[in-house]
């Protein structure tokens, strides 16, 4: 084995190092904030808001990532050039990109995973909890902000740790709407030096460093502040 090959590469390994972390950060937050949203309509929801909720954690859930994020890249994408004035706007530089359609994707997918995940977490928080925030005089928002979401967190804190390494695996998908994350350099020094494994090898190193981060990460957090039963 070889990796001499690594000296002429390094600045697309790291440009898609930093790709393939931007879109883990970029769905991961932004599809936690989904989450809780999703997460409160299915537990204190209206009938209503509780089945749309519920219809969109199913549909995420129930189909493919590659499916979801071709339906977008190559549905959505086409339809996209077709709205009048959109190539002169302001955004058509990020809405004709392959990022834009797999953050997308990738961001809608992992809400509905973690919308079940904080809504049986919701369900775990202990009622009298709940009811001594209520005594003492708590208002709905102030009750949830302060005792009934900080508490389904850090109850689906092991649960959350998981789900975002299950995303990190997740985004070697991006490759196939034209990402150059790092799965996509690899297959290039492939096709140009016809060297099979070592590439594969050094994307595998990667993942394993940044998985042991966030799980370190996240038992730290889990120490930092223990479960009360």
């Amino acid at each position: 084995m070889t990796f001499s090959w690594i000296s002429a590469y390094w600045p697309l390994l790291l440009t898609g190092a930093v790709q393939t972390l931007s879109l883990l950060v970029i769905s991961v937050v932004v599809g936690f904030v989904i989450a809780i949203g999703l997460a409160f309509a299915q537990v204190s929801g209206g009938p209503i808001l509780r089945s749309l909720a519920r219809g969109y954690c199913t549909f995420f859930r129930g189909t493919p990532l590659l499916i979801q994020l071709w339906l977008l890249y190559y549905g959505v994408g086409s339809l996209l050039p077709l709205i009048p004035g959109i190539r002169q706007s302001l955004f058509w530089p990020i809405l004709r990109e392959g990022f834009f359609f797999a953050a997308v994707s990738f961001t809608l997918n992992y809400a509905a995973y973690e919308a079940e995940v904080l809504r049986g977490a919701l369900l775990a928080v202990p009622k009298g909890e709940l009811e001594a925030g209520r005594a003492f005089g708590m208002r709905p928002l102030t009750l949830t902000r302060r005792i009934w979401l900080p508490r389904a967190v850090r109850i689906a804190l092991p649960t959350i740790g998981g789900e975002i390494v299950m995303q990190l695996k997740a985004t070697p998908l991006a490759f196939t709407v034209t990402v150059m994350d790092l799965y996509a350099v690899a297959t290039k020094v492939r096709q140009d030096t016809l060297l099979v494994y070592e590439p594969l090898i050094v994307v595998t190193v990667f993942y394993l460093i940044i998985t042991a981060i966030i799980a370190r990460s996240f038992r730290f957090l889990e120490a930092q502040v223990p479960v009360r039963r």
